[in-house]
């Protein structure tokens, strides 16, 4: 999928200024033209073919941003606009919808105008828009800024990313290798559920297909990729060729299966590698590597793990997988870790990322890699998407700060400590009675504006954790 999210400007106008006000309708294009797109594009494909004032026009306009791809539809009154011209055409999409309530217009002075007003009223053709919208259960953001205000292009960004992510979510692939981890039922699906809601298919992958695409890889490949390792990595001391060019050769199995079957996330369960005698190694390096690709991951077969933190690397990027693992009381911090994946491109810049020997968790041949590093400091968002009693889908997610810190000495997975607002145990209780899960989809930054728009635009409860 592009890196910039496709976007679908539609710029609504009023009819009956085309007879009064020739003029207005091309003025507020070439403002758009001149000001927003330019502005828009720099982090989204942006496509705008001018305004529309009938319902005709509206529908041909829509029509043809799905035609051409796109991903969410950015409504904006450049005037005031009847709200049954666009109904019909905004009932009919499978676009999600945000409504972007904005002017030219920066402040009303004594020099404010007759042509000032006209061209900059917008506003309250979206009440009567959002007003029909909501009574005919078309669900929609709502987003109010004016392009001169400190991070507004920043945020409607990050807005139109998680809209544009629900139609990514539409179509995505989810492969899993193996069986997931027997007993643990929190991430336990339905995967017709799954599909009927959201739109994800899952990929079942045997061992055994994984096994023989093991055997096909070429030596020369491998090695090629271990100079890579080498590159990029402090790799210890130790390290023998042999256990480089298995952790090698298992990278390029997930990369062919991620290429071959179209996947945007991935899962496998160790378990089930332990199971096979001829396993040389589990994919822990490869999986890291293709998180900070863009790909979503979930340990333990956990699909639904897989498909999120896919989800929020769309909303927000760079995002990737862990849980937590323990709790520092004294600190009043949690430990992020998993068994040895991790999105590297979250690291801290200010250490190398070490490509060292772990003890195995499964009987394998040749050992066992692992990519450690800190997190680098700042904000993050922890997100998980999760069944709840009924059935019926949540969302539970939370802005937190990693601080500037050492590398714990000892780590031999990727850690990190990562501190609430409030007390830990404030928020562990909370997270645990809003039902998150052991899994955890996790990005830089806060991506609380962007989720909230995601949940109402898929229409599941939002349990934000302070």
């Amino acid at each position: 999928m592009s890196a910039k999210p496709r976007i679908g400007l539609l710029g609504l106008t009023l009819a009956f200024y085309e007879e009064r006000f020739s003029e207005i309708r091309k003025e507020r294009e070439a403002w758009v033209r001149r000001a927003v797109l330019p502005r828009l594009r720099k982090a989204l494909d942006v496509r705008f073919e001018g305004a529309a004032f009938t319902a005709e026009a509206i529908e041909q306009q829509v029509q043809a941003f799905e035609a051409q791809g796109c991903e969410a539809l950015l409504v904006m009154l450049l005037t005031y606009s009847t709200s049954l011209s666009s109904l019909g055409a905004l009932q009919r999409t499978r676009l999600p919808i945000l409504l972007w309530n904005t002017q030219e217009l920066y402040a009303i002075t004594p020099e404010f105008s007759s042509t000032d007003l006209t061209a900059n009223h917008g506003v309250h053709g979206t009440f009567d828009l959002a007003n029909v919208l909501l009574r005919s259960g078309v669900r929609f953001g709502y987003h109010t800024s004016h392009l001169k205000d400190p991070g507004a292009v920043e945020t409607l960004t990050a807005l139109l990313k998680g809209a544009a992510s629900v139609s990514r979510l539409r179509r995505m692939r989810i492969g899993t290798v193996g069986h997931p981890f027997p007993g643990m039922g929190d991430f336990s699906l339905d995967a017709t559920h799954l599909r009927a809601t959201f739109g994800p298919q899952i990929e079942p992958i045997t061992l055994a297909e994984y096994q023989a695409m093991l055997k096909g890889i070429r030596s020369a490949e491998a090695r090629g990729l271990v100079e890579e390792y080498r590159r990029c990595y402090a790799v210890d001391r130790g390290v023998s060729e042999k256990l480089l060019m298995a952790t090698a050769r298992a990278e390029l199995v997930l990369r062919r299966l991620v290429a071959t079957r179209h996947l945007d996330a991935i899962s496998y369960q160790f378990l089930a590698f332990g199971k096979d005698p001829s396993t040389e190694t589990l994919p822990f390096v490869g999986a890291c590597r293709l998180m900070a690709e863009g790909v979503g991951f979930g340990g333990e077969g956990d699909a639904l793990a897989a498909a999120f933190s896919a989800c929020l690397n769309w909303i927000q990027a760079p995002a990737g997988f862990s849980e937590i693992f323990t709790v520092d009381f004294g600190g009043n911090r949690l430990l992020l870790a998993h068994m040895g994946e991790a999105n590297p491109a979250l690291a801290h810049l200010g250490h190398p990322i070490r490509l060292r020997r772990r003890g195995p968790i499964v009987p394998v041949r040749a050992g066992q890699l692992a990519l450690v590093f800190p997190y680098a400091p700042g904000a993050y968002t922890l997100a998980a998407l999760t069944p709840g009693p009924k059935g019926e889908w949540r969302l539970v997610f939370s802005c937190m700060e990693i601080p500037d810190a050492e590398p714990l000495g000892h780590a031999e997975t990727p850690q990190s400590l990562i501190q609430p607002q409030g007390d830990v145990r404030t928020w562990l209780t909370a997270y645990a009675q809003a039902g998150g899960p052991h899994h955890l989809a996790v990005c830089r930054g806060d991506a609380r504006p962007a989720l909230r728009l995601w949940a109402h635009l898929v229409g599941v409860a939002a349990f934000e954790i302070a």
